[in-house]
């Protein structure tokens, strides 16, 4: 699939602010006509813009690991195309991780608690 830019303009709906999409975008990609979406900032110029289409809206299925396998494919295009390469996770950066969270105590989620 070839990737075709679309540029967004501010909007003002009501009392919100929004992005438009260009009709161009909707008649490329009539499948999200209608959808309603989320929204994630990545960076201070970066979102991750996740619609779905009115049918994947109605049956209400959480895919996390869709959005988490978008945001590791951003990651892993930002890593690969950076001026110095990726960087490898070293033994020292570790332990300076360690140092960072020692002594912080990690409350468990309902999920976890109840298991």
């Amino acid at each position: 699939m070839a990737v075709t830019p679309y540029r967004v303009t501010p909007a003002r709906i009501g009392n919100s602010s929004g992005l438009r999409l260009p009709a161009a975008f909707y008649r490329d990609h009539p499948q999200f006509a209608g959808a309603a979406g989320q929204v994630e900032v990545l960076s201070d110029d970066t979102l991750l813009l996740r619609l779905e289409s009115p049918e994947q809206q109605d049956s209400e299925v959480e895919e996390e690991s869709l959005m988490l396998g978008l945001f590791l494919d951003f990651l892993s295009r930002q890593a690969l195309t950076a001026e110095g390469g990726p960087v490898a996770y070293t033994e020292a950066m570790a332990a300076e991780d360690d140092d960072l969270l020692a002594g912080v105590s990690v409350e468990a989620g309902e999920e976890e608690a109840g298991a």
